[in-house]
């Protein structure tokens, strides 16, 4: 007869394969990053870019593009092509924000990296999300989803980091810390304001990176409770886009979040990668 502990852990393991499951979905939209065909960091001067139409400059905080006859890219749903030869101005955009334009399939990325302006064609076609053959990860284990404390900052940190990009680097406010305690070590790690509304993100390495899990980072999102209690669940450690394409600018993380502990859990590297090992 199954006891309760039974119980907890195949809710516990069906809730973490309804979660990934989910999170694979989002992974492989048919205009996600797996489907970046091309990077291209844009100069003062005009320049034709593979994967999109027109011929693209940046100056003075704004991304212009010329179109030419026949050419034309949509901004929600309404064509921005106007008169032939006419300079379109797009920006400022905030630093890691962006816009999408569409022309045709494609979807064209507009976007801000590093204090420069990027464009990044994004088209369902593209072979690495053709291909695309799912993210391994570590079977579920609960003994991995860990109680912490969010301990805040005086003072919100300005915390520079480097990218998976060479020559650009990522500056981060850091609100405070989470500290936890695993394989009974006392460990923090420095965590950066999250895309939703009171959520952090923490971006870490371990000792299984690059043997198991993708050298370079993973990242993974909490919400403290109002007393400052946190849930650290490693299970839901994911990839950076940078662990499949080379076309991504993602931070790595600060130096004290590099994990003296191996974490097996979480994503591990991707099918793509291990091929390259």
């Amino acid at each position: 007869m199954p006891t309760h502990t039974d119980t907890a852990l195949e809710a516990f393991d069906a809730d973490w394969q309804d979660w990934h499951a989910a999170h694979e979905r989002h992974r492989a939209h048919p205009h996600g990053f797996l489907a970046v065909t091309h990077l291209h960091w844009l100069g003062s001067e005009a320049t034709r870019l593979e994967g999109a139409p027109g011929t693209w400059s940046a100056d003075a905080d704004v991304v212009r593009v010329v179109l030419e006859p026949g050419e034309s890219l949509e901004r929600d749903g309404k064509e921005l092509n106007g008169a032939s030869g006419a300079t379109l101005g797009l920006g400022p955009i905030e630093e890691r924000g962006g816009i999408n334009l569409a022309s045709g399939d494609t979807v064209i990325e507009v976007a801000k990296r590093g204090g420069e302006y990027i464009v990044r064609p994004r088209n369902p076609e593209n072979g690495l999300l053709r291909e695309y053959q799912g993210t391994p990860a570590y079977t579920p284990n609960a003994a991995y989803a860990v109680r912490g404390t969010y301990v805040p900052f005086e003072e919100p940190r300005p915390t520079t980091v480097g990218a998976a990009v060479e020559g650009i680097q990522h500056v981060y406010e850091a609100p405070g810390e989470i500290r936890f305690k695993l394989a009974g070590q006392e460990l923090a790690l420095t965590a950066f304001n999250g895309h939703a509304p009171g959520s952090l993100s923490v971006l870490f390495t371990d000792q299984t990176s690059g043997a198991t899990t993708y050298a370079a980072n993973r990242s993974l999102s909490v919400v403290p409770a109002a007393d400052g209690s946190v849930e650290l669940d490693f299970n839901r450690a994911v990839n950076l886009p940078c662990a499949y394409t080379d076309l991504a600018t993602c931070p790595l993380p600060p130096a004290e979040n590099r994990l003296p502990v191996a974490i097996e859990a979480g994503e591990k590297i991707p099918y793509e990668r291990q091929d390259q090992l």
